[in-house]
């Protein structure tokens, strides 16, 4: 005797907003600082230079630590090329500042890219550690006005003094020995080691931003918030890294 078969019926379900809907709480949770965005970067012009920062992990401990610090400039000095060019640096305890310059914007992510790599295996390999050194997509800004650079340059190169008010007015850890735009005193002897930037090739970097004066060593940057308003006034276009 076979036993009848039943005709499969479909079960309703409840109706839900695609996956299921906003959920209080749902995604990724804010870091101690707003995360860069990953979004698609904008052109890039071979006449602009850029303020690029870099942010380290917790882990990675202090980049100006002796060992760290030789490391991230010997991978500076390794990463120049011809057509993508570190002008300026400063090295922090937890981020490295820089500026530079790239012939098109292909060039300019692939020497990027390639100087983050360089520089992470380079700091693993002084510190005897493994893993992640960078914490985040690197930051850039453009600058397309001489006011924009000069305000740049200074965020830059006096950085040290804006975390901390008792450091000299040279900072040892980054560019200044190289850098021939001081107003009041020379800067100290550039040290035997070779040299780690680039001479600057666009208008901006080498005669623009001089009309709005030489730098004062002394200077402070202001806090973030200002400098980033001031910036987008002047001319610096903030963008997505």
């Amino acid at each position: 005797m076979t036993r009848a078969q039943r005709t499969p019926r479909q079960q309703s379900l409840p109706h839900t907003a695609g996956w299921g809907g906003k959920r209080a709480r749902a995604g990724r949770k804010p870091g101690p600082r707003p995360r860069t965005l990953h979004r698609a970067r904008p052109r890039h012009a071979a006449r602009h230079p850029v303020h690029l920062t870099l942010r380290a992990r917790r882990e990675a401990g202090s980049l100006r630590a002796p060992r760290a610090y030789v490391a991230v400039v010997a991978a500076l000095t390794a990463a120049q090329r011809a057509d993508f060019r570190v002008v300026q640096y400063s090295v922090q305890e937890d981020h490295v500042h820089l500026i530079a310059e790239a012939a098109d914007a292909a060039t300019l992510a692939s020497g990027v890219q390639g100087l983050v790599v360089r520089t992470a295996r380079a700091i693993n390999r002084a510190l005897g550690r493994r893993g992640v050194v960078w914490g985040d997509r690197y930051h850039r800004r453009d600058l397309t006005t001489p006011r924009a650079v000069h305000h740049a340059l200074a965020y830059v190169l006096c950085n040290s003094r804006k975390h901390d008010a008792g450091v000299p007015r040279f900072d040892a850890c980054s560019s200044a020995a190289w850098f021939d735009g001081w107003r009041a005193a020379p800067a100290p002897a550039a040290p035997a080691a070779p040299r780690p930037v680039r001479a600057a090739r666009t208008w901006l970097l080498t005669t623009g931003w001089r009309r709005h004066g030489l730098l004062d060593p002394g200077a402070t940057p202001g806090p973030r918030g200002s400098w980033r308003r001031a910036a987008q006034r002047r001319g610096g276009v903030l963008t997505p890294a």
